[in-house]
Parts: structure tokens; sequence; C-alpha cells
């Protein structure tokens, strides 16, 4: 039976936080201003949307999609075939929902949703978080009525110029500070010492683990505590390092605690993490990953090392600079300061508002 209010959605895109966070965000501010809406979750079974969309108490359901890898190797053989049984998936999940609105927040994944969401008459939003566009947003563009994006410099790489808002990446209504003290005993923690926050994406960092696994001992012996989130694949190789002053743990699922308790961030320059610390306005290291199109990384982290609203580590001197750096921005007040007043300039806090509300607007108009 179909539901009576207007307002049905379908979600698309996960892998990684940086795809699905900006995609739950846009989500709650949606259940904020419609409660009555229906919103549906559409990913892989065996990633990160599986575990945290229902966490945020979204319906979610699986299709049987994986990624092509750019290396050769035999999985890229099912590709295809994973591509067809994806899309006849998608267009039952579809037919059976009937959204009126489609959001793909990028890839691979986002990919048979949108094009089975499409074909079903639904509008289609898609987020781009990324400077450099990933290959399932360009080959959506088509069927896309809008497409919000982060950077600026994301226009060239689309050809309808029409359909392009700069709107900023989403940023998930719970994402909040709070007590600093109370924070850092939330992860039995010292509050009269400083904490590190490490994050190398939900996938975790090989690069940045082993730096930080090199110079824990540096840090306590300089009064630094850490909270580290290795990634679940790297998690059982370093969890051996934990003590009173180190915190190890697979994944952070309760960011705000996280970030609340921190001092000091370093992280990837990743757009979803350049936005929470920007929104929340926190002294931040980034560690550009090398391992992302055209570099995109590296490019955003630049452009706010030079702005003074971050310092920066390039990954390939990260186990030679790691410690110096984070002791200097450590125990520099002043500088923490400048960089958190400089960060907040980046910060775009409506982001999510703004695409929920178009999101609406389009569920009216059919």
């Amino acid at each position: 039976m179909t539901s009576k209010t207007p307002y049905r959605f379908v979600f698309a895109g996960g892998g990684t936080g940086g795809h699905l966070y900006p995609a739950l965000a846009v989500a709650q501010q949606i259940q904020i201003m419609k409660p009555e809406a229906e919103i549906l979750f559409v990913g892989a079974n065996s990633k990160i949307e599986s575990r945290v969309v229902p966490e945020y108490k979204f319906d979610f359901k699986s299709i049987w999609i994986s990624g092509f890898s750019r290396k050769l190797n035999l999985g890229n053989l099912l590709f295809p075939i994973k591509l067809f049984v994806s899309a006849i998936q998608s267009l039952g999940i579809c037919f059976s929902f009937k959204p009126r609105v489609a959001v793909g927040s990028g890839a691979y994944v986002s990919g048979p949703v949108i094009w089975a969401a499409s074909v079903l008459g639904a509008k289609v939003i898609l987020l781009e978080q990324n400077s450099y566009p990933g290959v399932a947003n360009r080959m959506l563009e088509k069927k896309a009525n809008e497409i919000h994006l982060t950077f600026e410099e994301s226009k060239k790489y689309f050809r309808d110029q029409s359909k392009l808002k700069v709107t900023g990446n989403p940023i998930r209504v719970n994402l909040k500070l709070a007590d600093k003290s109370s924070a850092k005993k939330s992860f039995a923690l010292n509050p009269a010492q400083k904490v590190l926050l490490i994050i190398g994406g939900s996938g975790g960092a090989r690069s940045i683990n082993q730096a930080v696994a090199r110079n824990i001992k540096g840090l306590n012996e300089n009064g630094i505590q850490v909270i580290w989130q290795t990634g679940q694949f790297y998690f059982d190789q370093y969890k051996n390092l934990e003590n009173d002053s180190v915190k190890v743990m697979p994944f952070i699922r309760d960011m705000s605690a996280a970030y609340s308790a921190s001092d000091v961030v370093l992280a990837r320059a990743g757009a979803t993490t350049i936005a929470e610390v920007s929104f929340l306005t926190l002294p931040v290291i980034f560690v550009p990953s090398p391992n992302v199109a055209a570099n995109h990384q590296y490019l955003n982290a630049k452009a706010m090392k030079e702005s003074n609203a971050a310092e920066l580590i390039e990954d390939k001197n990260v186990e030679a600079e790691f410690l110096p750096v984070v002791n200097e921005l450590m125990s520099n007040e002043v500088r923490q300061e400048k960089l958190k007043k400089n960060i907040s300039e980046f910060a775009k806090p409506l982001a999510a508002k703004v695409i929920a509300e178009s999101a609406i607007n389009f569920a009216e108009m059919l």
C-alpha cells in the first residue's frame, strides 16, 4: 500500500563515512522539518552504512553492489554482474517504496539506486563532498535536478552549470561540543592533561597509524593523552598499545564526545572531517591521503594551511614530522586560538538545512 505522505525520500551513498554522514545529516534535517516523512537508505550490506544507518533509526535495505578496483583483480570480473543485479534490486526497492525524491551522496552504491528512482519519476539531488567529483556523481549528472557542492572548484567538472549550488558539506544535527573535562572523563582520561584525537577516516590510515605507534612513548612523556581511531582493519595490530593515557578503538561512534575531549585533532583531510572541525572550530593538523583522485585532500588542506586555519603534514613526511608538529601545537595555546578563529571561516552550518528544504520542495512538486 502506498503511503499517503508525499514526503518519501530514498538516500543512496556510502562505503565510507565521508559519503554516508552528509546524507545522514540531510535526512535528519528532513525529519526535523517534516516528522511525517518516510526515509529509506539503500547501501551495501558489508559497508559502514549497514552498521550506522540503523543506529540513526532510519530504515535500511541492501543491494549486492561493490566497487570497481583500480587494480586488476578477479573481483572486477564480477562487477558487471553485480551492477546488473543491483539495478534490478534497486528497481524493486524503489517500485515498492515509491520515493518522490532520491538523494545520492556519491560512491558506487548510489549509481543503481539513483538511476532506478529517476526511471520511476523521482526528482534527484546529488551531494558532492570533494573538490574533484567522484565517478558516480559525474555519471549521474544528467539524472540530477540539483547538485550540491562543497567546493567552488568542483564546478568545472560538470557540464550543466545551472544545476550546481555551492552549499557546503552537511553536518549531522547531533554533532556538538560538550564540557571538555566531562568528555575526557568519559574516555577514562585525566581531565588535567591535554588530549590528541587521531582520526584517519572510517577505514583508518596506515601511515598515520604507523607514526602514532612509533611515537606513543614520546607523546606520553610530554603529558599528551591520545584517543586513537585506527580503523577496523588495523585495530588488532594496535590494540595492545592501549594504556591509561592511550585509548585505542576501531571506530568512534560518539564523535561529539571525541571532539569535545580533544585539544588538538590530527586527521585526514576528507571533506566531512574538514566540515566538522570547521563547524566546531577545532585546532587541527591535516595529513592528507595521497590515495585520492586528483590529490584533492592535499589541495583542500593546503588551502586551509595558506589561510592560517590548519597545520599540514604531507603523508610522505608524517613519520618524521608527527611528534614535533604535535608537540609544538599542543604547547602553543596562542597558535591554537589563531587556528580556531580562522577555521571558523570555512564552516557552512546551514548546508544540511538548505539541502533538506530543497528536497522537501521537490517532494511537494510531484
